[in-house]
């Protein structure tokens, strides 16, 4: 799995050390993943490593040993199960230690805390503002159904007698907002049922149709079907940048100084601008190209 995951068109592969690690292979686990990053050719795409979270027997050494080993190799550690702001202040005052005394540039290693429990939701302004390092909220599905006692045995799919609405909305909304007014990634988990590709098409649809920058994969099956979701049509991308150039004209002196106009059939403005921004930056980091070849 770890020398696959090297050739999967994914934008981020993260090596595991939590929970798809049995408790006695912790250690070799640890001199896996830190094998795999000093030998491993992981090109140009974010590489990052989970830790065991805090409450467990194996956090300290998790980051002391990768991160003295192969920290030159990491760009993220991710924190599952983050319940308090000192669980991620905790982690950030570690790896500046580790790093300093490994000869790293203290600070360049990021963050990204997964949220996945009732606890952990309540308190997630404080976790998001918790350390300079963070660049992503990541929502853990299977454990936050868990902690809310929520009465299904599938990852990724409306509870059984759920028949009305999202029973994800809230949770999915309140990671976005809370990411989002702290300049952070929003990103989905996973959908367990790997073989069920459309499946993870519906939910990876959902999260990106709200905003998420992305979504875990779990299996290859899952990387194109990621990609695309995440990635928006060509229409759209057409259109968003056909609002951007017609909005920067109608503004300009050229075109009148008007901070409103007509494009087609729609008015467009200052907010319009924001929004097609979103769109167009989406479009261009998938390498979109526009039907009028402008």
């Amino acid at each position: 799995m770890l020398e696959k995951a090297q050739r999967l068109a994914a934008d981020e592969v993260f090596l595991d050390l939590e929970d798809a690690v049995a408790v006695d292979a912790k250690e070799s686990a640890r001199a896996n993943v830190v094998e795999a990053l000093r030998i491993g050719t992981w090109g140009d795409r974010t590489v990052a490593v989970r830790v065991n979270d805090w409450t467990t027997a194996w956090t300290y050494l998790d980051v002391s040993e990768v991160v003295s080993a192969a920290g030159d190799r990491v760009d993220c550690v991710v924190l599952p199960k983050a319940e308090s702001p000192h669980h991620v202040a905790a982690l950030d005052l570690l790896l500046g230690q580790v790093e300093r005394a490994a000869g790293l540039q203290p600070g360049r290693i990021g963050i990204e805390v997964q949220i996945e429990s009732a606890r952990g939701l309540q308190d997630i302004d404080a976790i998001a503002s918790a350390s300079a390092r963070t660049e992503a909220l990541v929502y853990g599905p299977a454990d936050f159904m868990a902690s809310v006692n929520m009465r299904s045995l599938v990852v990724g799919e409306q509870p059984p007698g759920y028949d009305v609405g999202d029973a994800f909305h809230y949770v999915l909304m309140r990671i976005l907002v809370a990411a989002r007014a702290h300049g952070l990634q929003a990103i989905d988990g996973p959908y367990l049922q790997v073989r069920d590709v459309d499946g993870f098409r519906r939910s990876a649809a959902r999260s990106a149709a709200l905003g998420y920058d992305g979504k875990w994969v779990l299996h290859p099956d899952q990387v194109d079907a990621g990609n695309a979701a995440f990635t928006p049509s060509v229409d759209d991308y057409d259109r968003a940048e056909q609002i951007l150039d017609a909005y920067a004209h109608a503004t300009s002196t050229a075109g009148g100084t008007r901070g409103a106009v007509m494009l087609g059939e729609e008015m467009i403005d200052e907010a319009s601008r924001k929004m097609a921004l979103v769109v167009a930056a989406k479009g261009r980091a998938a390498g979109l190209s526009r039907k009028d070849g402008a």
